[in-house]
């Protein structure tokens, strides 16, 4: 609970409490605003399932700006949130994507720095209330070259938390009539949507017997040197016909893999399909995207986890 309550004493109470005794101040001053970094209200059950208390300490944030917006309109204080289309490279995402290696699918802080001085030059009697999105920003500022924020130009930037495709920026006043939607954005986001058969599934790069190739696979890379530094137990729980339960013990000389429970208790669990396990063992799908799109599930020390990624840079090219 030391987690949970840090995060929401600075996330939620650290957002109130800033912002009322910053609230006398901005009375008094000129073209006066209060920006969050937070995301548009998501109801997506994807963005609760695998992290509900840091959705809830981010939404706080956001829910804080709904009320202030409406609290301080006739004050002249502009309340707004601001949140990145894509993940942003920073100390908390090279630390979540294992290293540098998930630098290339972010953008720069600058997009941020440049949307958030974009908002807060806007007239604050007239601009308040809204869930910007860093790009819809700029574009409104007739900015629509966005290489001059990203590290490889020749990678796609992947999106960031609580933002489905085609999520816009959206004023407070359109959550009344939206509610149906879930995102806010598109009602067809609300439906469950059907599942892709197994010949589907198999199409898409992954099923058949592929889980226990890319195991045999692993089998011959494994050496001492990779069970030094890695130093951990990983538990796989494989969803698909061809899935099940393996284990991949890199703390335990020589290191060892196989079907059911690791002898030795396993640092982290990673649950996902069949077919996702292959993409990513393929080097098809980075696995920082995989867990941010809810596409992978961990139990345990998640610091581990990111031990395997850095792995796969080393095992990829010989699978």
């Amino acid at each position: 609970m030391k987690r949970y309550d840090l995060m929401h004493s600075i996330n939620g109470r650290g957002t109130f409490l800033v912002s009322k005794v910053c609230a006398p101040y901005l009375k008094k001053g000129q073209n006066s605003h209060i920006l969050n970094i937070s995301p548009p209200l998501n109801l997506n059950p994807k963005w609760f399932q695998n992290h509900v208390a840091y959705t809830i300490a981010k939404y706080n944030m956001s829910l804080f700006a709904l009320g202030m917006a409406e609290e301080f309109r006739g004050d002249g204080i502009a309340v707004n949130c601001l949140w990145p289309k894509t993940a942003i490279f920073t100390a908390a995402m090279e630390m979540l994507g294992g290293g540098g290696g998930v630098k290339d699918q972010c953008r720069k802080p600058e997009i941020m720095s440049d949307s958030a001085y974009a908002i807060l030059c806007k007239d604050s009697t007239k601009h308040t209330g809204y869930f910007y999105i860093d790009e819809d920003v700029l574009k409104s500022e007739g900015i629509t070259d966005f290489s001059p924020y990203v590290y490889n130009t020749e990678t796609e930037p992947m999106m960031d938390f609580f933002l489905d495709e085609n999520h816009r920026s959206i004023h407070s006043s359109q959550y009344g009539i939206l509610t149906n939607s879930g995102s806010g954005v598109s009602s067809s986001e609300s439906a469950p949507q059907p599942q892709p058969s197994q010949s589907t599934t198999s199409a898409a790069g992954g099923g058949s017997n592929e889980v226990s190739q890319v195991f045999e696979k692993l089998k011959g890379i494994i050496s001492e040197d990779i069970v030094k530094n890695t130093n951990a137990v990983f538990q796989f729980e494989i969803k698909g016909d061809n899935g099940g339960s393996w284990y991949l013990d890199l703390k335990n000389n020589p290191g060892s893999i196989g079907l059911g429970e690791p002898k030795t208790k396993s640092d982290v669990t990673l649950i996902l399909n069949e077919v996702d396990f292959v993409k990513i063992f393929s080097g098809k799908m980075n696995p920082t995207t995989a867990y941010m799109t809810g596409k992978l599930k961990m139990k345990g020390d998640i610091t581990k986890a990111m031990a395997l990624d850095k792995l796969m840079g080393k095992i990829k090219s010989k699978l």
